[in-house]
């Protein structure tokens, strides 16, 4: 593919206005919704493929979430468009104030593989609600989904509107090197750092959705079976491959043994107690990636209270429960993405809030017991999104905006919020050529300066 030429076409189309045309932006969310239709089961079956999914879980946390997001810009487009008026200072009158979102052009759109279909479509919904043009780069670890996504694409889009790069050595590389309006990366911080560095030298702007260790605060009032249950779906999700999934528990001392106990119960409960013949149980997307989630666990230290299995040829890591592990391992240092979960405990909140302040900022944060304390520490901790008695449903909702803050990401999406993040919310101001006001000129009559002070504070 030449990407110099496919960009010079996506820019030449976007400079004709076409796609300022409501019509035209209907017409492009239609075809795509309509082709995710149409592609459910070879999408369900590539999703089995590149990361073991059950039906059930692709078409909840991926096709579902596409076509969820897909109605609901469709629902909202015209109010989203519609001219926004704002109040004119009194000084000014009478002209007026308004607000419009309008497309920023040509956008990049580099994905990854642990959603690859979510992950690459929903910020491409954001960026057709918005009226511009995109490029989209998933990634080749998702080999099966990348083909039925470049299929979609290509029977839904004209190259010019939207265009799939395909994997080739360097096609990242000869893409940061092309002018975009904005870059939209989801991924690891490392190669974040790089699009951000890159994308400075054009001075483009950038949203990284990024991840980190999401810490999850279990409190002494907490309703341990819910919370057990609830920690095990979302540490196991996607086979804990899941940016926001809870990486590691912080317990109160006083109730950390029951817990414990009834995270046993819920990992045999969901998944058996042989999670390997579960039909459900999702796997590694490699078998690297495994080898690397043995290493983590190799040299993290404290108890492996249970699982602690990983099978390397079969892409399989066990539901593992350590206790204690080493503060200064890998297991603690760096993000787990696998379904493998650090407990440790404290003994007053400020001890947990202390920990987590010395930490970088997570994506999320979680906190099970009493909402008042939960809220005591979300006041200390800063993150990227909150869940209180919960995990992982905080992305769930279109209505939320999502994204991270310091090292978990920059920006905001998902719902109005993504159709903003790829507009330019441009102000204009309409002069009133029936009336104007003389004292504006030099020069100035003496009294003007007291005149202002009144006005204009």
């Amino acid at each position: 593919m030449d990407i110099p030429k496919l960009i010079a076409a996506q820019r030449a189309y976007f400079e004709t206005g076409a796609t300022h045309d409501i019509a035209v932006r209907r017409r492009a969310l239609q075809a795509l919704q309509a082709s995710v239709r149409r592609h459910e089961e070879v999408l369900c079956s590539a999703l089995r493929a590149d990361l073991g999914k059950s039906a059930v879980e692709s078409y909840m946390t991926e096709i579902g979430i596409v076509a969820g997001e897909i109605r609901f810009a469709l629902r909202n487009l015209k109010r989203w468009m519609r001219p926004r008026r704002v109040p004119t200072p009194l000084f000014a009158w009478p002209a007026r104030s308004r607000v419009r979102y309008e497309p920023l052009g040509v956008v990049l759109v580099v994905a990854p593989w642990n959603y690859p279909l979510q992950l690459t479509l929903l910020p491409l919904v954001g960026a057709l609600a918005a009226g511009n043009c995109v490029v989209l780069k998933p990634s080749p670890g998702a080999p099966a989904t990348a083909a039925v996504l470049s299929e979609i694409v290509g029977e839904c889009f004209p190259e010019e509107l939207v265009a799939l790069v395909p994997h080739a050595p360097q096609a990242v590389e000869e893409l940061l090197t092309q002018r975009f309006d904005h870059i939209f990366y989801t991924g690891g911080g490392t190669f974040g750092r790089e699009i951000m560095v890159r994308a400075a030298e054009r001075l483009t702007p950038v949203t990284l959705e990024l991840g980190g260790k999401s810490p999850c605060v279990v409190g002494a009032e907490a309703d341990l079976k819910l919370a057990a249950r609830r920690i095990v779906w979302g540490k196991t999700l996607n086979a804990g491959q899941t940016c926001v999934a809870p990486d590691f528990l912080l317990v109160h001392e006083s109730v950390c043994d029951r817990l414990l106990v009834e995270l046993q119960r819920a990992v045999e409960r969901q998944w058996g107690s042989d999670p390997r013949f579960a039909v459900d149980y999702p796997r590694m997307v490699d078998g690297a990636h495994a080898r690397r989630v043995a290493e983590l666990l190799s040299t993290a230290g404290g108890e492996t209270v249970c699982g602690g299995e990983v099978l390397e040829e079969e892409r399989y890591v066990a539901p593992t429960i350590v206790l204690n592990p080493d503060p200064q391992s890998r297991l603690m240092r760096e993000e787990i993405f696998a379904p493998v979960l650090p407990v440790l405990t404290f003994a007053e909140l400020s001890e947990a809030a202390d920990a987590l302040l010395a930490a970088d900022r997570p994506l999320a944060l979680y906190y099970f017991g009493d909402e008042r304390e939960g809220r005591r520490l979300c006041e200390r901790v800063p993150s990227g999104g909150v869940a209180f008695n919960d995990v992982v449903m905080q992305v769930s909702s279109r209505r939320l905006p999502f994204g991270g803050v310091g090292a978990s990401g920059m920006g905001r999406y998902h719902g109005e919020a993504s159709f903003e993040c790829f507009s330019n919310c441009r102000s204009y101001f309409l002069g009133s050529k029936r009336f104007d006001l003389p004292l504006r000129y030099a020069p100035y009559p003496k009294r003007l300066l007291g005149w202002l002070r009144r006005l204009m504070d």
